[in-house]
């Protein structure tokens, strides 16, 4: 049996790729749900664990130090879960429906969804709300035009992914400036200069994209219209949901509150829109999800979503994956990879790359928002301010590499969940979300142009200075 001496970088790399490989081959080889690829590289984790002469004391501390930090978003999905139900149940998601197939050409469907959906998410901070809520009217309305339902969901996307870096309420901002011990606008300044070319460039990109739908089939858009108005409740009255978002967003309410008083206004609507309604018929909307049955199947297939229940399949990815995450990150798995890189670059542009890389590495391999954050973040630190690079620098590329990114990974939490909310596998509407995609790009370019790249007024200091250790 192998010792726990200090682990050097070719067996932590090996380690690693093995257990990359497991869930590559899995999801994207083999077409599997996530659950099962991450399961086995727990597996893997653990036996090399117990080879390396960690006792069972150790892992179960690195599984529960990772499940830790995913609490608050696990109970943020399932409130998602039954805001979702609620919201079609009093008829809010439908009545955004009837707009937009009223307002919306179809021409110009993909970039008006990309920058109201942008607009959405820098007013609620989150990318997640902006898909569960008008993202999914959004996509019904593109799927009954007859659009690439992927290409809908990469439009969904990304605005909501722009929105997010544009909000002060956004987490990830929030995090990503504390990690970096920048000022929080500070931060979102100096993001400006990869996300706002991302994010005209998709709007360019969308526009051209959905020239080629200049006519809809306003049959068919009549007789969705038709089942819609036939079988919910559409009225002003029913945006009172989305207007309470705003509202609890302008008081800075937290994420939970406001979901869970979301959720009962729009329960207290399902009651009144309809008197036939008892507790228990509203208890099982809000457990197992709204059950559509119009005379419309498509409608049917579009609505027939929702509920606590139907997040469980995410909760268990979630789960399993921070669980993962703990293990790499309790037997130094990924600091012995990232460590070594992070003390032997000596250039602006090298420090970008391998910032970079390291964010995207973590999301590949942990798949959760936070630690792409955390971990490089800790990482490449004082490195950053010993190349001259202000901490704002640093803190722009942990959101180009690691916030944006998230939802691309298939066993990730942001692309577990889309996937498993719009119903549009990763993979497929991976290629659509030209923003996440082009950031890393941008963040590259200043990198090697210092183009936007903000430097440290304190680097010569600092590097006369002796590094402290890292913990």
């Amino acid at each position: 049996m192998m010792t726990k001496s200090k682990l050097g970088l070719v067996e932590a790399s090996i380690v690693l790729m093995i257990i990359l490989a497991i869930m590559g081959i899995g999801v994207i080889g083999f077409g599997l749900s996530p659950q099962v690829p991450v399961l086995l590289a727990i597996t893997v984790a653990i036996f090399w664990a117990k080879t390396r002469g960690f006792d069972w004391h150790e892992i179960n501390a690195g599984i529960k130090d990772g499940i830790d930090k995913g609490i608050i978003p696990i109970v943020i999905f399932i409130l998602i879960g039954a805001m979702i139900s609620t919201w079609i149940a009093a008829g809010t998601i439908p009545t955004l429906m009837v707009i937009g197939f009223k307002a919306i050409s179809a021409q110009w469907f993909l970039p008006t969804v990309f920058l109201v959906c942008s607009l959405v998410g820098a007013a609620v901070g989150s990318c997640f709300t902006v898909v569960s809520t008008v993202g999914i009217a959004f996509f019904g309305i593109g799927v009954t035009m007859n659009f690439n339902p992927a290409l809908v969901a990469g439009a969904i996307i990304a605005g909501g992914i722009f929105g997010d870096k544009l909000s002060p309420l956004s987490e990830t901002n929030n995090l990503a400036a504390a990690v970096v011990d920048t000022d929080l606008f500070n931060h979102m300044k100096t993001i400006l200069w990869s996300t706002i070319p991302a994010a005209t460039i998709s709007t360019i990109v969308f526009a051209l994209l959905g020239m080629g739908h200049n006519h809809a089939d306003m049959a068919k858009i009549n007789t969705t219209v038709a089942a819609l108005n036939n079988d919910f409740h559409i009225s002003i009255i029913a945006l009172i949901p989305i207007a309470l978002v705003f509202i609890c967003a302008a008081f800075k309410m937290a994420a939970i509150p406001t979901m869970l008083l979301n959720i009962f206004v729009s329960a207290a609507m399902m009651f009144m829109n309809n008197p036939q309604l008892n507790i228990t018929k509203a208890s099982n909307i809000i457990t197992n999800g709204f059950v559509a049955k119009t005379s419309n199947s498509e409608v049917n297939l579009l609505l027939s979503r929702g509920g606590i229940v139907s997040m469980m399949p995410t909760v268990a990815l979630i789960v399993l994956t921070l669980s993962l995450g703990g293990l790499l990150v309790h037997f130094g798995l990924i600091s012995a990879v990232m460590s070594p890189l992070s003390t032997k670059l000596n250039s602006s542009a090298k420090l970008i790359t391998a910032a970079l890389a390291a964010c995207i590495g973590v999301n590949i391999f942990v798949g959760e928002q936070f630690l792409s954050i955390i971990l490089p973040g800790r990482a490449f630190k004082q490195t950053f301010n010993n190349g001259g690079l202000a901490s704002a620098a640093l803190g722009r590329v942990l959101e180009d590499g690691g916030t944006v990114l998230n939802y691309l990974v298939p066993w990730g939490v942001g692309g577990v969940f889309i996937a498993n909310t719009l119903g549009v596998p990763t993979i497929s509407y991976l290629p659509f979300v030209f923003f996440s995609l082009l950031c890393p790009v941008f963040s590259l370019l200043s990198g090697f142009t210092g183009i936007g790249l903000k430097k440290s007024t304190t680097s010569k200091t600092q590097e006369e200075r002796p590094v402290p250790a890292q913990n």
